[in-house]
């Protein structure tokens, strides 16, 4: 495969790193624009209608709202560029480290939901390929049609019926328990909502793998490998999945981006402490900085996946060089 530009792979992840300075910055306009040409003053929405006008007239120049848009969004990113999000006015505190803390919940259940969907996604789509036209492949398929097609918080609110109210074998809301603690109480708090959240992720997964796999399967270096005597299991391993890995890889990296936009909707179902719920309150609410800096934070990590994904075809396959 061709080799891109000069310098190597940490010449390209330099590169790549720079072009995301104005991807980032587009979102950041973009952000910005949606809400503030929204309808409604934000001011009197934070204050509530209790709120007089002087009142109102006051926060709009304690937020700066009564400066010309270019002037408020000015203001805005030079904060943003010294690492100050601004404050939250309805929750009285720093933005930055408020959007982190809810960014560790919804990371740890993005990456149950992806491990559940890689486990789901991959045996599924390898089995269907290896056994393809028969009742395995069939109800493999199936399901991964039914997956894709079922909406998440459709699907929440089922397992919540099903395995939280009948058979009550997990919890149904909330990170973890009045009087639990460590580790494994948030795990055993994290398997319904990272099942939701990965399921769509897998029926999409299994169903590229198999494809990807019947494209490989039927190469004459896997029928030599056969021919040879290696045993089914090791040609899979060694010659088929690994030359069929890398659009899987791309579709693992794309749905990292779908995982953390399905997220929203999963913690509003399962009143998890996420960023995405806490963005369904902010955008309610008209917070501004919170909502700003919590798009920010996922377009960020959004770039950074793209780009790990990105440097891990060098790793898989040896065609590859960034050099």
């Amino acid at each position: 495969m061709a080799a891109v530009g000069g310098g190597g792979l940490p010449a390209y992840a330099l590169r790549r790193l720079l072009l995301a300075v104005p991807v980032l910055f587009g979102v950041s306009v973009l952000v910005f624009a949606v809400l503030h040409l929204a309808p409604g003053d934000p001011a009197a929405i934070m204050l509530g209608a209790q709120a007089t006008k002087e009142d109102v007239e006051r926060l709009h120049r304690d937020l700066g709202l009564d400066e010309p848009l270019a002037a408020q969004y000015v203001r805005w990113i030079s904060r943003v560029a010294h690492g100050d999000l601004g404050r939250s006015i309805p929750l009285g505190r720093e933005v930055l480290p408020e959007v982190v803390l809810r960014f560790k919940a919804t990371l740890l259940l993005t990456a149950g939901a992806l491990a559940i969907a890689i486990l789901l996604g991959l045996a599924a789509g390898i089995v269907s390929a290896v056994k393809q036209y028969t009742w395995l492949d069939r109800i493999s398929m199936g399901v991964a049609v039914t997956g894709v097609s079922l909406p998440v918080f459709w699907t929440g609110i089922m397992l919540i019926i099903v395995f939280a109210l009948q058979l009550q074998w997990f919890p149904s809301s909330g990170m973890s328990s009045p009087y639990g603690s460590g580790l494994g109480d948030v795990l055993w708090h994290l398997i319904l909502p990272a099942v939701t959240l990965g399921t769509a992720s897998a029926a999409a997964l299994a169903r590229l793998t198999r494809s990807s796999v019947l494209e490989i399967i039927r190469q004459d270096y896997v029928r030599s490998a056969r021919a040879k005597g290696l045993a089914e299991r090791a040609v899979i391993a060694r010659h088929v999945l690994k030359n069929a890995i890398n659009p899987i890889i791309t579709v693992l990296g794309l749905q990292v981006g779908f995982l953390l936009g399905g997220a929203i909707l999963t913690e509003t179902v399962f009143s998890w402490p996420g960023l995405g719920s806490m963005m369904v309150r902010a955008i309610q609410a008209r917070d501004y900085p919170l909502v700003q800096g919590g798009v920010l934070l996922i377009a960020t990590t959004f770039v950074v996946v793209n780009l790990v994904v990105d440097l891990l075809y060098a790793v898989f396959d040896p065609r590859i060089r960034y050099d």
